[in-house]
């Protein structure tokens, strides 16, 4: 039997939920989009989200409502899921990667400052795995010189720092919603807001350009159809209701992997957040310094032939092959992040994960890092 990297957790109730958008035969631009977006707004702590298919498609329509465009740098993190550095590429603007701090693999606040220069327009700041980054002090840089900052939550709902949630820091946040997230709704993901104008903005670009009036054919600006549908809005409310239940259950798999693992010589467990909560989104060990990335893809290859999911999450944008040819990036840009990307081994991780499947990952763990060993 295998054990999936990832696996969603659906209800009756959110199978109940989309039965009821089956009858009422309104699959799109309904109510339980504008339900899914006020709950999530409220869960947040925000004045407003905008409902979208997905966190790509919300970070794009916030780089574009800032204006942010050719000759503007985007100060970034190597490591993150490539949308958030595509985000920025869309609209012309040139990515900056800073790199992140190897105690929670999040931006580096000094180096960020290191990398401002008079065409900073903004910083985008990931929560890496669900653990905040130093908002702080991200906050502080920002407004010292004038510079837009936008949350990359996509990983991170249910994370708060400092009484705030993940969200809600800089001037807009995303969430995104793939299978994998804390809530799903399939595919979706939502910008949210404090600022009136941008929620307004952003939700026009989504529905084509549309004025706020929604007259179907009548389009003031460039947009996207970027709009959630009804099933996914609906499942989204349904998995929202729960968010607590869901948190509190993901974290008891941390603890139960945190126990398991402690005995592995070397072996690097996730960070741990104490100035807040933390909602956990993957688990991600990191192998000892002296291992090489052959070392950890063969780890990977053990661990897969013995029926465990896993991946090597991340690798670093700016090492991208893509990312090279465009940006003329490469090795030693960014050392800590390289140095992190190349030991990482994402372990099966999602809410049903019992004790014993668990013990069981982590004996594959154990035996295909032996093999390594044996093999050196």
């Amino acid at each position: 039997m295998k054990i999936p990297l990832a696996r969603t957790w659906i209800t009756e109730e959110d199978a109940g939920c989309l039965r009821e958008v089956f009858r009422s035969n309104r699959l799109a631009l309904g109510p339980w989009a504008e339900r899914f977006e006020e709950r999530l707004a409220g869960y947040v702590g925000v004045g407003h989200a905008v409902a979208v298919n997905s966190g790509t498609s919300a970070l794009h329509l916030i780089v574009r409502a800032l204006r942010i465009g050719p000759g503007d740098e985007v100060i970034t993190t190597p490591f993150s899921f490539i949308a958030s550095t595509n985000c920025i590429l869309f609209e012309g603007a040139t990515p900056v990667f800073a790199d992140i701090d190897s105690a929670t693999y999040c931006i580096d606040p000094s180096a960020v400052e290191a990398a401002i220069t008079p065409r900073t327009k903004a910083i985008l700041v990931v929560d890496v795995f669900g653990h905040p980054a130093d908002w702080l002090a991200l906050e502080a840089i920002a407004d010292r010189h004038g510079i837009e900052l936008i949350d990359d939550s996509a990983e991170a709902l249910g994370s708060d720092l400092a009484g705030h949630r993940c969200g809600s820091f800089g001037r807009a946040g995303v969430f995104g919603f793939y299978p994998n997230k804390q809530v799903t709704t399939g595919e979706g993901g939502a910008v949210v807001t404090d600022d009136e104008k941008l929620a307004a903005l952003c939700r026009s670009m989504a529905n084509q350009g549309r004025s706020p009036e929604n007259q179907w054919l009548q389009h003031v600006r460039l947009g996207y159809n970027y709009r959630m549908d009804e099933m996914s809005a609906a499942l989204g409310c349904s998995q929202l209701a729960r968010i607590d239940e869901i948190v509190a259950a993901r974290a008891v798999v941390a603890t139960l992997y945190e126990d398991a693992l402690e005995g592995i010589e070397g072996l690097l467990l996730p960070p741990r957040f104490l100035d807040g909560r933390m909602s956990w989104f993957v688990y991600v060990v990191r192998l000892p310094d002296r291992f090489t990335r052959a070392d950890r893809d063969a780890v990977l290859r053990g661990l897969t032939e013995r029926g465990i999911g896993c991946g090597d999450y991340f690798q670093p944008i700016h090492l991208q092959p893509f990312l090279r040819e465009e940006l003329r990036t490469g090795r030693g840009l960014c050392p800590v992040a390289e140095a992190i990307g190349e030991r990482t081994v994402a372990l099966p991780f999602y809410v049903g994960l019992s004790e014993s499947d668990v013990n069981r990952v982590t004996d594959a763990l154990r035996e295909a890092l032996a093999d390594v060993g044996d093999s050196r």
